[in-house]
C-alpha cells in the first residue's frame, strides 16, 4: 500500500473520531494527515514525512483549533452582558449576598450584592451577571 493511502486512511480514521468526540481535537490530526498524504507524493522518505505531519498537527493545534472553536462552538451567549450590565434594576426582595430578586425590563432575575444588604423598593445597578443570578450594588 502507498504511503499516500495509508495517510488518507489514517485522516479518515481521525474524522470518524472527531465524529464520537466532538471536541476539534482529532480534526487537527485529519488535517496534518490529509495535507501529509499530498506532501508523500512529492517526498519519498519516511522519517521526512513523520516530521511534516508532527509540524502540521502542531500548527493546527495551535493556530487553527481556537479559530474552529471560536466560531463553530456549541455554546450560546445569552446577550446578558449587552442588555443588562450597567443598566438600573428595582429590588423586589431584599437582596443579600445569598438571596434576592430584581425586575429590570418587567423581567425577574435572580439578584446577590457582594455588599450590603439591599431592601426591596430600591434601585441598584447590575454589575455583573453569573449565569441566571445578576450581581448588583446600591446607587
Amino acid at each position: 500500500m502507498p504511503l499516500w493511502e495509508f495517510l488518507v486512511i489514517c485522516g479518515i480514521g481521525f474524522i470518524i473520531l472527531e465524529l464520537f468526540t466532538p471536541s476539534m481535537f482529532f480534526l487537527n490530526f485529519a488535517l496534518a494527515a490529509f495535507l501529509t498524504a499530498i506532501a508523500s507524493l512529492l517526498i519519498y522518505k519516511t522519517l521526512t514525512l513523520v516530521i511534516i505531519f508532527f509540524i502540521l498537527s502542531f500548527l493546527s493545534f495551535v493556530f487553527l483549533r481556537p479559530i474552529i472553536l471560536k466560531k463553530y462552538s456549541k455554546e450560546t451567549e445569552t446577550g446578558v452582558n449587552d442588555k443588562y450590565i450597567g443598566k438600573i434594576a428595582k429590588v423586589l426582595e431584599e437582596v443579600s449576598e445569598n438571596s434576592g430578586a430584581i425586575s429590570i425590563y418587567d423581567e425577574r432575575w435572580n439578584a446577590r450584592t457582594t455588599g450590603d444588604i439591599i431592601p426591596a423598593g430600591e434601585d441598584v445597578k447590575i454589575i455583573r451577571n453569573d449565569s441566571l443570578i445578576m450581581f448588583v450594588e446600591k446607587l
